[in-house]
């Protein structure tokens, strides 16, 4: 008898590995946690209960009761056989967790299944299977957890009735007592130990999986809770360094690096001394991360390390993003491609939503006060002085020789001054309203300069109905006229456009003045630039707002050559109509 229980508890190896491949399940952990279970989710258990219950039958030991001997693995049975198994603990544990109808189903298959197996046991078993599942199923309680002393308690309990059975119904009756004799003690033992043992590697498991989610969770709060201060002044050197300084600490990486569209931010940990903070980026995989916007993963042959023996072997480079529109990248290094496990890609993955979404939460604090600051530094540009002086002056010498061209002029200034004053209380305004503002300032303009300045207009008309932020179109036509005709003496051009394109309405200045280096229109929007004639805020103002507003798509584009003229154009999306 003693030998038959160490041989039944070593098989319950087999089912250890079982219980494990139980918990990959998606619909194990809903019996575990989900209140009720749909149909689709209840038949899966059934079967896999079931399966498992038959398993237990073939990994059972069948005994002759006439000679004792021990046969180790199961097959079909004579007359004289029956089997020392452990099918119980999967039907037993189908009801414990999924009530009467799981553990009625899983008996079901897993009784039929011993009957057609037959002995002199096989309908006794078979029947004391079915049995087995709805008694489990009567100690099912919803939303509660199935404790270890209870599934110990009813397996041993439903293999005690099993024995049972096969005394009440096995005949004959002297070779069923003979085979309780020396199977029962064993077997109650064993499969109340093995659905003990089953739950608790469930448990184990699972408990384990949910303790690492946690830390991970705890980690990337306290992460999102020292980096967000620093965030707050958005993606620059200075707060690159200090975020992969947090980063490479808490992660314990071989290094972390940030980047932007261009170049490298910040490099801390291995390799800092060729990693070079604000050098270009170097590799190609970094700038394919940029493009797709998605993570990528890196080898050392891919990463293109310039160094000969780098440390740095593998690489997770994942993007960084605002408004959908990816900024720059954030870069996980290792020694090796072995050290990227699935919870550190998960973990990578998570960090590069959160500080993404911190970057977009910070750019719109600052957003709202840097709309209100660029709408009244462009108020205060507007209505300089110098303009006004000038333009009184211009209506002045017209008052005696042309009164009626005066009086236009003196209308177009009102209209000017009117609608500057009105864009404070304003957050949008219409193309329409917009050109009319551009139409008094380029009337003013065209009498102060008379012969010198020609204006094109290219309007469509259901164009004009759109919304853009307001002084967004009259800073761009003053700066072609203030900046691109200053040196010119005859023949000043300005053409503006306004036409709807797909599902976008273009808005373009074009002049035929001195223009401005290449170099120089790459950077007019990116920072305010200091220059004789201003400060160049107004055309960094403009690109602000509209980006805000419309996101990166809509930015200023600039195309410059020198003494050729500049052209300046911007998209903004079309309204849609119910």
């Amino acid at each position: 008898m003693f030998n038959l229980l160490i041989t039944m508890v070593e098989r319950l190896g087999i089912l250890v590995m079982i219980a494990f491949i139980l918990t990959r399940f998606p619909f194990f952990r809903d019996m575990i946690y989900q209140e009720k279970l749909n149909r689709k989710q209840q038949l899966t258990a059934i079967l896999f209960f079931g399966f498992f219950g038959i398993i237990g039958t073939y990994s059972g030991l069948t005994l002759n009761t006439d000679s004792l001997e021990i046969n180790r693995w199961t097959s079909n049975l004579n007359a004289d056989e029956a089997i020392a198994n452990s099918r119980v603990i999967g039907v037993v544990l189908a009801g414990l967790l999924g009530g009467y109808k799981i553990g009625l189903g899983a008996g079901l298959i897993a009784g039929i299944h011993r009957f057609t197996l037959g002995g002199f046991t096989g309908l006794s078993c078979g029947l004391a299977t079915i049995i087995a599942g709805l008694l489990a199923g009567i100690f099912y309680r919803k939303n509660k957890i199935v404790k270890l002393r209870s599934a110990f308690v009813i397996g041993a309990l439903a293999e005690s009735l099993q024995m049972l059975v096969i005394i009440l119904i096995s005949r004959p009756f002297e070779k069923a007592w003979t085979l309780v004799e020396i199977i029962g003690l064993p077997m109650i033992l064993a499969n109340g130990l093995g659905c003990a043992l089953f739950l608790l590697i469930i448990k184990s498991v699972i408990n384990e999986e949910e303790k690492a989610g946690a830390l991970q969770a705890q980690k990337t709060l306290r992460i999102a809770e020292k980096t967000l201060s620093y965030l707050r002044n958005g993606l620059t050197s200075h707060s690159a360094k200090i975020v992969c300084h947090i980063l490479h600490n808490e992660m314990n990486t071989r290094a972390v690096a940030m980047t932007n569209l261009s170049e490298i931010l910040a490099h801390i940990g291995l390799g800092h001394d060729h990693h070079r903070s604000e050098s270009p980026i170097q590799t190609e995989i970094t700038m394919e991360a940029i493009e797709k916007g998605e993570i990528v993963t890196a080898n050392q042959e891919s990463i293109h390390c310039r160094e000969k023996g780098c440390l740095l072997g593998a690489a997770v480079i994942a993007p960084l993003k605002q408004r959908g529109d990816t900024i720059g990248t954030l870069k996980f290094y290792f020694r090796s491609e072995k050290e990227i496990t699935p919870v550190t890609m998960e973990l990578i993955t998570g960090l590069s939503s959160l500080l993404s979404n911190q970057l977009e939460l910070a750019e719109a604090e600052k957003s709202y006060q840097l709309a209100k600051e660029a709408e009244i530094k462009a108020l205060q540009a507007q209505i300089s002085p110098h303009f006004l002086f000038n333009t009184l002056n211009t209506i002045l010498s017209l008052i005696r020789v042309d009164p009626g061209k005066a009086r236009k002029l003196l209308v177009s200034l009102s209209h000017f001054l009117r609608q500057n004053l009105s864009v404070t209380t304003q957050s949008v305004t219409t193309l329409e309203q917009e050109l009319k503002h551009v139409k008094a300032y380029l009337a003013i303009e065209e009498a102060r300069f008379k012969d010198k300045l020609k204006v094109i207009y290219d309007i469509e008309d259901s164009a004009l109905l759109e919304t853009i932020p307001p002084l967004t179109l009259q800073p761009i036509v003053e700066n072609a006229i203030k900046h691109g005709m200053k040196d010119t003496e005859r023949n000043g051009l300005v053409k503006i456009t306004i036409q709807k394109q797909n599902k976008v309405t273009l808005v373009k200045v074009e002049d035929n003045g001195i223009g401005v280096s290449e170099d120089r229109a790459s950077q007019i929007c990116k920072s305010p630039i200091l220059s004789e004639t201003g400060n160049g805020v107004a055309l960094y103002n403009v690109n602000r707002r509209l980006t805000i507003m419309y996101g990166n798509s809509s930015r200023l584009h600039i195309k410059s050559e020198l003494n050729k003229g500049t052209e300046i154009e911007f998209c903004v999306p079309c309204m849609e109509v119910s």
